[in-house]
């Protein structure tokens, strides 16, 4: 049977073609989980092989202008416009201009960690991609898992946001334009249909052309810029020294509380990675690209975040639309709808660059068969992944019409952080680890390295959580930082990257790991159950479906050659079904 007619179907894979070999498939569960979990990629397999499956290849049209211009599309929307002044309200006061910092810090880390294998493993599925190579099969859909539901809640709260400042550019409340429901819970109950349609009209232009998309982005991302550089000059012609004192109302536990929120406000930066697959030169542009994109959006949040806080008392501040409302407190009425109609094209960029960034992970997802291989169909007309666009959109659609803001944030920071913890780990390994070539010894030291590293962050973030005192910090921070210079010292490097690499490896990615757990640290215990919830979902899904058909996909469709590479090390396994299928080759 060829791919494409295998393509066709949903699940097109031997384990469900009866309930026979389903009921087989169930019962050889843990015998595979264990393969999958030992299972790691090439980067052969993930550049070619995989996108094979596609049918049609993503065309090559972008370069690092339109990445750049994509990364501050993607960045700057919602989290600047509404939750700054929600957080300065009611977590950081002024101290917002160092919450936006310390997020920004912690993003930044994670651009350097993404834009080497970016560069290295140029594909649409971005860290899922990545996880899979250097971390196995499991934890890589762990990250898919958390990947979609960051890129589903992302776009339904950027859209939640998008009817706030609608109805600030008509002076209504952005709950006249909600249904509400009396019956639902309260963070459920005010339905919005102009999110859902907001989100529709995004998701039609990323179907048609990531070119187009990328025009679009770049006139809308133009006007936004404007309207930016406006409200800070406009802003601090109205500044009042008073308005920040005191510095910081809710303390430093305040300022760090906000961090772990406003992270939301510089989501968007992963989906450049995921374009690499249609960038001309990914070796030059994407590091350009993505940390251009991220320097110039901090340097912008934390002059906004100083300018709302000069133009108001912190208390005084508006949390559904803050700036057109300060505006309007210093007597410039008029400007208010400039503002308003400046971060309702910030946040369409936001949903445009969102819509072509989730799809692409999908796709990639879908040619591995841990999800049905119809979301990896490429349009030949278009270009595009139209399956998977449509799919996450409507997803996003059924969140977005229900659920409110603060509840998204919050969970969308968890996946986030979660996500780009692993990516961090994932490249202390790539460059520690070959199969072929370290040690068991070495092996071992760096498995108990990088462990020692995630248990003291995880330390830290909860003596941070849970005491206000110093004695905790005193002894967890010299174990992170003697880990990490034990693994430096001790662990030899495995690889060099062969275009461009992050510097200081693995102190870079072992302190972006310690950020991100730390963030994570400050975060509300009900979001935390949410994502538990979640995270649920996926692990009864994958037992019953995912787990069984990436199983299958790579063993009755691998090569005599990819078979050598699993029995040298480079995938491995100690399945004794999947030796004997690679022994009578490779077909079960």
């Amino acid at each position: 049977m060829t791919e494409a007619k295998r393509t066709s179907h949903f699940l097109p894979e031997e384990s469900f073609q009866s309930w026979d070999t389903y009921t087989s498939a169930l019962s050889q569960t843990i015998p595979r989980l264990r393969n999958r979990a030992l299972a790691r990629s090439t980067v052969d397999n993930e550049l070619h092989q995989l996108k094979s499956r596609s049918e049609n290849d993503m065309k090559k049209t972008l370069t690092w202008w339109d990445l750049m211009w994509f990364g501050i599309g993607a960045v700057i929307g919602a989290g600047i416009f509404v939750l700054t002044g929600l957080e300065a309200n009611t977590a950081a006061g002024p101290g917002i201009v160092l919450s936006y910092a310390a997020a920004g810090f912690s993003a930044m880390l994670s651009v350097f960690c993404y834009t080497e294998f970016a560069v290295e493993i140029p594909v649409a599925g971005g860290s899922f991609a990545y996880l899979r190579v250097e971390l196995g099969d499991f934890m890589a859909f762990i990250g898919a898992g958390n990947i979609i539901l960051e890129y589903i809640i992302g776009g339904a709260a950027v859209a939640r946001a998008w009817t706030g400042y609608f109805a600030t550019l008509c002076n209504h409340s952005p709950n006249d334009f909600r249904i509400h429901a009396r019956q639902l819970a309260t963070d459920y109950s005010h339905l919005d249909p102009i999110a859902v349609g907001i989100l529709l009209i995004t998701g039609a232009i990323a179907v048609y052309s990531t070119r187009h998309t990328s025009i679009i982005n770049w006139v809308a991302s133009f006007v936004n810029m404007f309207v930016i550089l406006f409200i800070i000059i406009a802003g601090l012609s109205k500044a009042k020294s008073s308005n920040f004192t005191p510095f910081l109302p809710f303390g430093v536990r305040g300022v760090f509380n906000a961090a772990s929120v406003l992270f939301f406000a510089y989501l968007g930066f992963d989906a450049v990675a995921t374009m690499a697959e249609e960038t001309k030169n990914p070796g030059r542009d994407i590091p350009i690209g993505l940390v251009g994109s991220m320097t110039i959006c901090t340097i912008l949040y934390c002059l906004m975040g100083v300018t709302l806080c000069l133009m108001q008392k912190y208390s005084d501040i508006n949390t559904d639309a803050p700036f057109s409302f300060a505006f309007k407190q210093v007597g410039w009425s008029w400007a208010q709808y400039l503002v308003a109609l400046g971060a309702l094209k910030g946040m369409t960029t936001v949903l445009l660059t969102s819509a072509v960034g989730q799809a692409r992970y999908l796709t990639h997802i879908g040619r591995t068969h841990m999800i049905p291989p119809w979301f990896a169909l490429v349009h030949p007309k278009t270009g595009t992944p139209v399956n998977a666009t449509i799919s996450m959109v409507l997803a996003s659609c059924v969140i977005a019409f229900f659920s409110s803001l603060d509840v998204l944030s919050n969970l969308l920071s968890i996946s986030t952080l979660f996500i780009f913890m692993l990516v961090a780990v994932a490249l202390i390994v790539r460059r520690h680890y070959d199969p072929l070539e370290t040690s068991t010894k070495h092996q071992t030291m760096l498995i108990i390295f990088i462990l020692t590293i995630i248990g003291s962050s995880i330390g830290i973030a909860i003596y941070w959580a849970k005491s206000n005192g110093w004695v905790g910090y005193a002894v967890l921070v010299p174990i992170w930082f003697v880990a990490t210079g034990l693994l430096a010292f001790l662990v030899p490097k495995a690889r060099k990257p062969k275009i461009w690499g992050v510097p200081l490896v693995p102190w870079i990615p072992s302190l972006s790991i310690a950020t991100n757990i730390f963030l994570l640290g400050s975060i509300d215990v009900n979001s935390f159950i949410r994502f538990g919830v979640w995270t649920g979902v996926m692990l009864v899904y994958y037992f019953f479906f995912g787990l069984h058909a990436s199983y299958d996909t790579a063993y009755n469709k691998m090569s005599i050659d990819e078979s050598k590479v699993v029995e040298e090390g480079l995938v491995r396994t100690e399945d004794p079904e999947t030796k004997e299928a690679i022994a009578n080759g490779n077909e079960k």
